[in-house]
């Protein structure tokens, strides 16, 4: 395929998925990547970057539909910017996702791999999401069939998500299949308050306007956080609407607010205000108990949560004798999770918020053996510290998406512990990690555990064996 502008690739077949999702067909031996199509479907693409060995296209047709289809079961399907494996079956979600992790590992890695186990499916896959943000705003996302109608505008008052790839615009949610009960009725009761008082909804190009974005937190305990944010202060009509939440919502166990006059939607430097309630929420993994707070880090989906630690003490094998450093611990549930088989657990954080709710999170559980610090591992984990907290028998690694720095890494390497178990957000960054890693240690185990059914995130847990 020579490079030209304007290409129109014809009856292309889908085949497969690639990282992060993409659908990918092949033309002339190119590989050619693409969104929002199905492996069977039959294409018409429009190239939009072209390179040697590969392409980025967009369908501009499809004209037959693979027989691996199913119908969405929900409304805003394709226009708002989650689950977008809808139109999979969930089986072959899993399927296609045990081959991210496969492909990555080998490819990327190029890692000598055990047996790598069967995905781990979850038993719930909707409603599953424990923690939700919506957005407020002045600016509605139009559907394909409306755009072009003179008598719609988009300057109209929505409540929802962002469109995907749209910074500026949101679609108004309906029915959401995310979370569970009361996150509809309240999004959209904060939302008819709105219209019925004439109150500003937020506008992200000019930033200003006074309903910006809620934060519902629904736990499995039966307790429920919701935070609402506000674009300025307005102490009547803020006290208005959350006296209104609390007597039409009595299930509500903790209110707040946060006034964000930031241009960002980010609350983390910001100072939230207890309006009932006690502040936080309690939720349970097992038996352990974890206080959470409106900046509090957990897990976004408690079952498969509960199930992705169950996994990671399994691979730990612990005795009960051995020391375990948790890195990038957040408020540290893995550790608090593993604490009752193990002699002391050392936790690293770098935002001093999530290690003050790591060490009310050991007291809550009792475990008297954990000590949490805020620093960067790469700098905390030498000799002096070791003399102090002891050397690690374990180290559990939990980055971002971006994985380890290579900094990290060679940190890592020098310090060789016994066993390292690392999970991974994203296994295309957990491989190169892992290739560097394999220079003292061998893979021992993969298991991957689906995290987010219905969209393509992929969580993967490895355990790893220094060499002797």
């Amino acid at each position: 395929m020579r490079k030209k502008k304007n290409i129109v690739l014809e009856d292309l077949i889908v085949t497969g998925y690639a990282a992060e999702g993409k659908s990918i067909a092949r033309h002339e031996g190119k590989v050619i990547f693409m969104e929002n199509a199905v492996p069977g479907d039959r294409v018409t693409v429009r190239i939009t970057k072209d390179k040697k060995d590969w392409a980025e296209g967009r369908i501009l047709e499809i004209k037959s539909y693979s027989p691996e289809r199913i119908d969405p079961f929900c409304s805003h399907f394709g226009v708002c910017g989650g689950c977008q494996w809808q139109m999979l079956p969930y089986e072959k979600q899993l399927e296609y996702k045990q081959d991210q992790v496969v492909q990555s590992l080998r490819r990327i890695g190029k890692l000598d791999l055990p047996a790598i186990n069967p995905i781990m499916g979850a038993e719930i896959t909707r409603f599953y999401r424990n923690k939700l943000e919506y957005t407020f705003s002045n600016r509605r996302y139009l559907l394909p069939r409306e755009l072009g109608d003179p008598e719609i505008s988009s300057l109209q008052n929505a409540a929802g998500f962002h469109a995907r790839g749209i910074f500026d615009k949101i679609v108004d949610v309906d029915v959401c299949h995310l979370q569970q009960e009361p996150t509809n009725r309240i999004r959209k009761e904060i939302k008819s308050w709105g219209l019925e008082k004439g109150v500003s909804f937020y506008d992200i190009q000019q930033h200003e306007g006074f309903l910006r974005n809620l934060m519902l937190r629904i736990c499995r305990t039966g307790e429920i956080m919701v935070n609402l944010v506000f674009g300025h202060r307005d102490e009547s009509l803020q006290s208005d609407i959350l006296q209104r939440l609390k007597d039409r919502f009595p299930e509500i166990t903790t209110l707040l607010y946060t006034i964000n006059t930031k241009k960002n939607d980010s609350i983390f430097d910001l100072s939230p205000v207890v309006f009932h309630g006690r502040g936080y929420v309690i939720e349970k993994l097992e038996d352990f108990s974890f206080k959470i707070g409106p900046k509090s880090f957990f897990q976004t989906n408690t079952s498969q949560g509960e199930r992705l630690y169950q996994v990671v003490r399994n691979m730990a094998g612990l005795k009960g004798d051995e020391t375990v450093y948790d890195l990038y611990c957040g408020t540290g549930s893995i550790g608090i999770f593993l604490s009752n088989r193990l002699k002391k657990l050392v936790g690293i954080e770098l935002i001093p918020e999530a290690v003050a709710d790591a060490d009310e999170n050991a007291r809550l559980n009792g475990v008297g053996h954990a000590r949490f610090f805020t620093g960067d591992a790469t700098l905390l984990c030498n000799d002096s510290f070791f003399n102090v907290h002891g050397r690690p028998d374990l180290i559990v690694t939990d980055p971002p998406r971006a994985g380890m720095t290579d900094k990290l890494v060679s940190t890592l390497l020098g310090i060789a512990a016994e066993k390292i178990i690392y999970v991974s957000c994203n296994p295309a960054t957990q491989a190169r990690d892992l290739a560097m890693l394999s220079e003292k240690y061998h893979i021992s185990a993969v298991q991957p555990v689906d995290m987010f059914p219905h969209t393509l995130h992929i969580e993967n847990v490895t355990a790893l064996f220094l060499k002797h």
